[in-house]
């Protein structure tokens, strides 16, 4: 087994990692590398992507709709990193969008309800969590009303985080209505021999006629009811609400990304996308409204919004985060880059890597869980060292015990480098957004962990126009208004014991 580990494995610290546990605990770390030890997706499944991609890009070639475009819409600075995600994903860069920083549950919430109300022909939605419980049954109940009166309405959901949702009533309410429920990457005894069960898809997308689109750390939750057993406070989280008249658009990418991840679930679903290419009329990329009908719509939602600063109300915690309702920001700039295990490479891992060593003045990162490989951390200390004003911002509590005092473990060497460590207090702050010098931004699903580089389906927005990341990075100060900085001095002068248990467990976070 350690010859296995040592010919497949390519990061040295994952195989560290997994020789570690076999030759601590020889029989756990022997079953636990042949059911979790190597990234295998199953081989029919990648089979059933690649026959769903080719179909919607039979689509795309037929309505002559170019994905690999826009490299020369960007300065020179960023064209080689927007080639990393096309060259493993086939998504350009695509101009032309308004979009809108959604910061409140409240708010996310309104205007999708509005949305689903209003979609004339179609809504897609995928999601990691659907926790049936508060607003999530409002949002519910719009599907089945948009199913009764003919829009076609898909949800993926993934069949672990989903699990309480696959299992609940409304589940059945959604089948009975007419909308087509799918589950994304079910586990069982027998798949784990061909596959491995914890290879989760995390997205969260909406998409709401082919050109309203949703993108975000927000799960299909009512932070209100979800995981409030678990003594970090409520869950905080953003998504970006965009919409485009364009041929070609952000929406369109995420429909194209929505509609082959259902596609490769099953051969009865690739069966129905073939069907429905064959008889393909249209109707996906040319039913755009106008410019002047999107405002309308969006201003009805506003009209609908009648709080200029929007509150979030931590279950735990001392203080409120007070965030300004964002303004739509016109001709946005963008590149979707989604990621999954053995389909795309490391495609997110390598364009955060780049970014960084790219930065010149300023890097700010959101993320609830921060388990860095040894380049990566390289990557922020070296970024600070040579001038960059880098700050992580991180809950200062988070569910997990193995990622909590693995992400201690690399404090004190980022803090010598001169990265301040702002620990969030307000809940756990579920956001996963970076900002490098104030015009680009990676916003979506995305964890700094391995899980999320290696393992996991996650889907990430590229912004490359300027307001739209001051919005984020201004959400990102209320963020820091609720935080703490971590002082070089008092977490030295924490007990050996604890740092000698932080150090340990970090031997085991590639595998986190």
């Amino acid at each position: 087994m350690t010859l296995r580990i040592v010919t497949v494995q390519r990061n040295i610290g994952v195989s560290i990692a997994w020789i570690a546990m076999l030759y601590t605990l020889p029989l756990v770390g022997f079953i636990a590398y042949v059911l979790l030890g190597e990234p295998m997706i199953g081989r029919r499944y990648r089979q059933r992507v690649d026959q769903a991609q080719l179909l919607t890009n039979d689509i795309a070639a037929r309505e002559r709709l170019v994905f690999d475009q826009g490299q020369e819409l960007l300065d020179d600075h960023y064209r080689g990193v927007s080639l990393i995600g096309t060259r493993k994903t086939g998504f350009g860069v695509f101009a032309g969008h308004q979009m809108q920083l959604l910061t409140t549950p409240k708010t996310i919430f309104e205007q999708l309800i509005t949305d689903i109300h209003n979609a004339s022909y179609s809504i897609y939605m995928e999601f990691y969590i659907i926790y049936p419980k508060g607003q999530v049954l409002e949002v519910l109940e719009a599907l089945m009303s948009a199913a009764r009166r003919g829009v076609d309405c898909h949800i993926l959901a993934d069949s672990v985080g989903s699990l309480s949702f696959l299992n609940h009533q409304s589940y059945r309410g959604l089948q009975e209505a007419g909308v087509f429920v799918h589950q994304s990457l079910p586990v069982g005894l027998f798949k784990t021999l061909f596959k491995r069960s914890d290879l989760r898809n995390h997205r969260k997308i909406i998409v709401i006629d082919d050109y309203i689109g949703y993108i975000g750390s927000f799960n299909l939750v009512d932070p209100n009811f979800f995981k409030q057993d678990k003594n970090v406070g409520q869950w905080i989280d953003m998504m970006i609400r965009s919409t485009s008249t364009k041929p070609i658009s952000i929406a369109t990418a995420m429909t194209k990304v929505v509609v082959t991840d259902i596609g490769a679930e099953s051969q009865d679903n690739l069966y129905e996308l073939n069907k429905r290419v064959n008889n393909y009329t249209r109707k996906l990329y040319v039913m755009h409204p106008t410019i002047n009908d999107i405002n309308s719509r969006v201003q009805v939602i506003d009209a609908n919004v009648d709080e200029a600063v929007h509150t979030v109300q931590p279950a735990l915690g001392t203080s409120s985060i007070a965030i300004a309702q964002m303004p739509v920001v016109e001709d946005v700039i963008a590149q979707l880059i989604p990621s999954a295990p053995q389909l795309t490479g490391h495609v997110i891992y390598n364009t955060l890597v780049t970014i960084i060593h790219r930065a010149n003045k300023r890097i700010q990162i959101t993320t609830p869980y921060f388990v860095p490989d040894e380049a990566l951390s390289g990557a922020l200390a070296t970024a600070a060292r040579r001038g960059v004003d880098v700050i992580l911002i991180i809950p200062k509590k988070v569910d997990s015990f193995l990622v909590q005092h693995a992400s201690q473990a690399y404090y004190q060497e980022l803090l010598e480098a001169g990265v301040k460590i702002a620990r969030f207090e307000g809940g756990l702050l579920h956001a996963k957004t970076v900002v490098v010098d104030d015009d680009y931004c990676l916003f979506g699903t995305v964890n700094i962990d391995m899980r999320s580089f290696y393992l996991n389906m996650e889907v990430s927005l590229a912004i490359y126009t300027p307001e739209m990341v001051s919005q984020v990075l201004n959400c990102q100060k209320a963020y820091l208004e609720n935080c703490r900085y971590l002082e070089l001095g008092y977490w030295q002068q924490r007990p050996s014991s604890k740092r000698l248990f932080d150090n340990v467990i970090r031997l085991f976070s590639p595998l986190l």
